[in-house]
């Protein structure tokens, strides 16, 4: 497949303005409609269990239709792919916002995940094609701006938007933005060639399946109760069968469904293995600290929500400053850095209390930031740095494949700890905490309650479930130091771009 041409010099910034304008639009419906959950249960007159299908339903047809995005752009032409998603997905946000039932929301947010998939891959390999080499650190800086800062606002302006107006605008709010990038791309983005690779079924139904069923189990495993439900012992079974399927079948197919090159490109698959942990890190901490600041320290959504935003900003300084000096330095180090900077703000937070200050959570939300996009920027560009233009898109689609894969199994791991942690802490708080022991029965229930101790228990009750809770969050703050700790060793298996490129050269000047 050939690559898309480098375009104009006054093309480029129109057609990076559009491109960007519907990632983000994409990437931020993934969080801004959580916040409204219990605004639309009430008004859809939704049970618990079948509001958590308007957010399943959009990440696992968006998981799954993610995967054929390079053959539709080859077979199509990667504008036609673009334009028909955006269209899509705008159409399907109104339709969201329209929605009178329970069943009419989720059919919508199916569609609306299945035409978004296409758009944060193709982006990507948009901006890759539309900068010239030695300007892909600053054109992933751009595109990993979109990509970090989404989930990072979601909240609050979801929050925002159902506070002030209605639920039914956090759908509303993706139709200017989208008419407008419809309108750019069409006017400003050119087309690619068409090739003519067939296309595997057999390879992409059973990997679908695997990924549809695997992101079931993320999603649905903490409600259900994981492996004592049946529900999530029938996805566990057909994740298992139609992995093994996809395997065997891959190694006899003539064109397999994922290409052989992507599998033996050395920087692309750690970049995968790279970005599945950033995945972890970044949403996991992102869906930890509202319920953080809003349960257990009391602050409304909007201030839970403003106090997130020092982590955008510092994502946003840090991609600014590696897009500048990626292009003269190695970013292995720089890497490097980020996963420091990650962990030291992850073992700041694992020192939290109930009653830290707003200071402290602002310092760690600008550390993390930073560590953040000293990460995306130097790993977005070194993963496609040694590989053949022709398989960007596809390679950019199981980039984002395992992001957001990362992003699943992250807020799976954290809620399930979470949870444990505070029944388990909550027990052991507790043990000693009966009406005849004797300085709960002399220090509190005499001197206060009298003849009716059940009330001060309550209130015991509820401080110790408050301390157990904490304890839970400090824990799943351990848990990603760690992750970030043990995914440094990494860095060793990624080759420096710019030394290759070195190496090449006298080859090409010989030829």
């Amino acid at each position: 497949m050939s690559s898309m041409p480098v375009a104009s010099e006054k093309h480029t910034a129109m057609i990076t303005v559009m491109v960007m304008l519907a990632t983000v639009m994409q990437v931020l419906d993934t969080t801004i409609a959580n916040v409204a959950l219990p605004h639309m249960r009430g008004s859809l007159s939704a049970t618990q269990d079948q509001i958590t299908w308007v957010l399943t339903s959009y990440i696992v047809a968006s998981a799954i239709m993610t995967l054929p995005t390079s053959w539709l752009a080859g077979r199509f032409g990667r504008k036609k792919v673009f334009l028909a998603s955006i269209a899509g997905f705008t159409l399907a946000s109104a339709l969201c916002g329209l929605s009178s039932s329970i069943g009419e929301i989720v059919l919508f947010r199916l569609l609306q995940g299945t035409c978004g998939a296409a758009l944060v891959p193709i982006s990507q390999s948009v901006l890759l094609d539309t900068y010239p080499k030695e300007k892909h650190g600053a054109a992933m800086a751009l595109w990993g701006l979109g990509i970090m800062i989404g989930p990072i606002l979601g909240p609050t302006l979801g929050g925002y938007l159902t506070e002030y107006y209605n639920w039914r605008w956090v759908f509303y709010i993706n139709l200017p933005v989208g008419i407008l990038s419809l309108v750019g791309v069409f006017i400003f983005l050119p087309e690619t060639e068409r090739h003519s690779r067939p296309f595997d079924i057999a390879g992409f139904i059973t990997l679908g399946l695997c990924i549809g069923a695997i992101q079931l189990i993320l999603d649905r495993g903490q409600q259900a109760d994981w492996f004592r439900s049946i529900e999530i012992i029938l996805y566990s079974g057909i994740a298992a069968g139609t992995f093994w399927m996809f395997l065997v079948h891959s190694r006899y197919a003539e064109h397999p469904f994922l290409s052989v090159e992507l599998l033996r490109d050395r920087n692309l698959i750690t970049a995968l293995i790279f970005i599945f942990i950033v995945g972890i890190v970044l949403l996991a901490t992102l869906s930890l600290l509202p319920p953080f600041m809003q349960t257990l320290m009391g602050y409304p959504v909007l201030s839970a929500g403003l106090l997130m935003a020092p982590r955008g900003i510092g994502t946003m300084i840090a991609m600014l400053i590696v897009g500048r000096i990626l292009r003269k330095v190695d970013p292995r180090p720089i890497i490097l850095t980020g996963l420091g900077l990650t962990a030291v703000s992850l073992w700041q937070m694992s020192r939290f209390s109930s009653f830290v200050p707003q200071h402290v959570i602002v310092r760690t939300g600008l550390i993390q930031g930073f560590g953040l996009g000293f990460i995306f920027v130097p790993l977005s560009t070194i993963a496609f740095s040694t590989l053949q233009p022709a398989y960007r898109t596809e390679a950019a689609g199981l980039y984002s494949l395992m992001r957001n894969l990362g992003s699943s199994v992250g807020v799976s791991v954290v809620a399930t700890l979470l949870s444990k942690s505070t029944q388990i802490n909550h027990s052991y708080l507790s043990e000693n905490i009966t009406p005849y022991a004797t300085g709960v029965a002399q220090h509190f229930v005499p001197q206060e309650f009298g003849s009716e101790p059940a009330a001060v228990f309550g209130l015991i009750n509820r401080a110790i479930t408050k301390q157990a809770a904490t304890i839970g969050y400090i824990n799943d703050f351990s848990f990603m130091m760690w992750i970030a700790i043990l995914a440094m060793p990494l860095v060793l298996l990624l080759r420096n771009p710019h030394k290759q490129q070195e190496e090449e050269l006298p080859e090409l000047i010989v030829e």
